[in-house]
């Protein structure tokens, strides 16, 4: 495999990321449940932060904190997507080298795990305490945001490539591997690779180990650590925008997105 100093963190962001519309879009059912805008955020498994960052750039009431174990991408993103942030921004963001599973001194008005980021918990009792974590990091009046995906597509042993383009590096195809499903553990692992404009090659940039929780256990889980609400934000796509709205029942996709929300009130 052939190295590049292009970061593979600019990539992922790149290719799988939609930070502005996150930080824009979802928080609305917070004002739609409470009657008044959210203010506070965490970031759970955040990454290079960039939700958080756009969430303090909304305005000066919006203050975020970002949780993540891995100090390359906290680092990465104290010194590349914080570095345009003015001064004030700075002070309104706070990115902690911190396990989920510990509930946080300060609470939030909501809470996000994206990405599909909790299918790196594979025991029904690990994730149940992650919920509990997240409700007592919630004010008493909160919202929980799981980006969740799934479907037979979802599993099956396929490579999808696909191009996008990158600001001083050019077009860069991405190719999202799904490898053999387990149907007895309901673990699954999966890889994105890149390829470059030069032809140069990064092969397993990211690699997932991942449990393919279902909508159904997921809200029993979160009934169960507290949370006597909640709801399914599904997938509704038309030409000019993807939305996600409230129902009870889903149509049967080869995949899905969806976000599952737990409420505490």
């Amino acid at each position: 495999m052939k190295k590049s100093s292009i970061s593979k963190f600019k990539l992922y962001e790149e290719a799988v990321q939609s930070p502005e519309w996150q930080a824009n879009y979802l928080p609305q059912y917070y004002t739609w449940l409470f009657g008044k805008p959210p203010t506070t955020m965490r970031e759970d498994f955040c990454g290079t932060a960039r939700i958080s960052c756009e969430w303090v750039k909304i305005s000066p009431k919006h203050r975020a904190t970002g949780l993540d174990l891995d100090a390359k991408t906290l680092e990465y993103a104290k010194k590349v997507n914080m570095a345009d942030m003015t001064p004030a921004e700075k002070k309104r963001i706070k990115l902690l080298k911190q396990d989920v599973l510990k509930p946080t001194r300060e609470k939030f008005d909501w809470i996000g795990a994206y990405n599909f980021s909790f299918y790196t918990f594979h025991e029904r009792k690990t994730l149940l305490k992650y919920f509990k974590a997240v409700y007592e990091s919630l004010e008493k009046k909160g919202v929980f945001f799981l980006e969740m995906a799934g479907g037979e597509g979802f599993k099956e042993n396929i490579s999808d490539k696909k191009k996008f383009k990158v600001d001083g590096v050019g077009t860069v195809q991405s190719v999202w591997q799904q490898k053999q499903y387990d149907p007895v553990t309901q673990v699954n692992d999966y890889a994105i690779h890149f390829k470059l404009p030069d032809g140069k090659w990064l092969e397993d940039a990211f690699t997932y180990h991942w449990r393919i929780w279902e909508i159904r256990e997921t809200r029993e889980i979160l009934e169960e650590a507290g949370f006597k609400q909640s709801m399914v934000l599904w997938e509704h796509s038309d030409d000019e925008a993807d939305e996600f709205l409230p129902q009870e029942h889903g149509d049967n996709r080869r995949d899905w997105l969806a976000y599952v929300v737990g409420v505490k009130k």
